[in-house]
């Protein structure tokens, strides 16, 4: 059973957290959310998650915003680029509200549980009878579908999706490990405390459930002053409910801190990681269509190993880089390593090296800058240097 199949019997609404992890990459949120964050050239974080929500046949979905939401605004429009663009249905933007259930301080959420306080009558008023719940920070690209029928299938109030990674004492991203036994039942859920490394099973912050069952946790959460998802909700009823994982296999990453934004990107540059990402059959992936000219090589432009997008003008050399749209690069300039977001400006004779420009950045003749791939050099948006 797939897509057009399962929404024959079933429904399902998608739940998108558009702003939780902003702070992780404050460099890149300062004027946008985690959500609209520039990536692979053309996309933006969310289109993922949005994607992946369509093209299992959700075409009702909910995007928590928090503050910095207009360039997302801009960017999902009236949702007609995923077809979402619907008189029943579509994609909702659901500002910051503060409400009977939230926080008991009235201030905006901090918290995956506060958040879902804060949209209880969007929850409530839904028809439909599953949701499917997902951070925006999330690279991948999934049948959830198939997720969808596992869950249903199994009776399960709750199903995580879990991929097995190799985790090491110096891993500082927040990190929920979950434990379950043969039968896919979850028996056990920690956060990641660095104390030890080898491999586990490794939450990917997306997770399907009744839509039933996540609205009586949320009233349960607000009655009690419960705003902790992970030890409120799941550690704390583990064994009252039936809450199952489903491994995941495909490539996932997510976006943990600038560095982890800049490897995520680089890893676009592998043939096996685009095909899983982008050459999935059935499975496209959306974005906002802006028509740009073809990009310019020119006698003396020089691109290995690298994706450019179109409306450029590559007048230098390039070399396993990521570049945006309508980025022009000077003569004699020599860029290595780095990633160029939309509308950057390069004079000539510029050097570059593993380095991070946002948005109509212009780089004057002859700089020379260098990062290290641990450690991006990053130039704000609208910078002139």
């Amino acid at each position: 059973m797939r897509a057009a199949e399962w929404r024959k019997t079933m429904s399902a609404v998608g739940i998108i957290f558009s702003n939780l992890h902003d702070k992780n990459i404050a460099e890149l949120t300062r004027q946008r959310t985690m959500a609209s964050v520039p990536f692979g050239c053309r996309y933006r974080l969310i289109d993922f998650t949005l994607s992946n929500m369509v093209n299992s046949g959700i075409t009702h979905v909910g995007v928590i915003t928090h503050y910095n939401y207009q360039s997302l605004m801009d960017h999902i429009g009236s949702g007609k680029d995923w077809d979402l663009a619907r008189r029943s249905g579509g994609v909702q933007i659901l500002p910051p509200y503060i409400t009977a259930f939230s926080n008991s301080a009235n201030f905006l959420y901090n918290t995956r549980m506060e958040a879902l306080k804060s949209i209880n009558s969007f929850i409530t008023n839904c028809k439909e009878d599953y949701v499917v719940l997902s951070d925006c920070d999330v690279i991948c690209n999934i049948d959830l579908s198939a997720i969808l029928e596992t869950h249903v299938r199994s009776g399960a109030d709750a199903t995580f999706i879990v991929k097995r990674s190799y985790l090491t004492k110096e891993l500082k991203a927040p990190t929920v490990v979950m434990e379950s036994d043969e039968n896919g039942r979850l028996t056990g859920v920690e956060e990641y405390s660095g104390n030890k490394s080898g491999y586990a099973d490794v939450s990917l912050n997306i997770w399907v459930t009744q839509r039933r069952f996540l609205e009586d946790s949320v009233l349960d959460a607000a009655a009690h002053g419960y705003d902790d998802f992970t030890n409120d909700v799941i550690k704390r009823n583990l064994y009252a409910y039936n809450f199952r994982v489903y491994p995941c296999s495909d490539y996932f990453a997510s976006v943990h801190s600038l560095t982890d934004y800049y490897m995520c990107s680089m890893d676009l540059l592998d043939a096996n990681v685009r095909r899983q990402l982008f050459d999935v059959k059935s499975r496209p992936i959306y974005t906002k269509i802006r028509n740009s000219p073809p990009t310019v090589y020119s006698r003396e432009g020089i691109v290995k190993n690298s994706l450019v997008a179109d409306g450029c003008l590559i007048e230098g050399t390039v070399e396993n880089s990521i570049l945006f749209r309508g980025v022009k690069v000077g003569k004699g300039t020599h860029i290595r390593n780095s990633i160029l977001m939309q509308d950057t400006l390069t004079g000539e004779n510029v050097y570059l090296n593993c380095v991070i420009t946002d948005k109509d950045v212009v780089l004057r003749d002859g700089r020379v800058l260098s990062g290290h791939e641990t450690m991006p050099f990053y130039i704000r948006k609208g910078s002139i240097v």
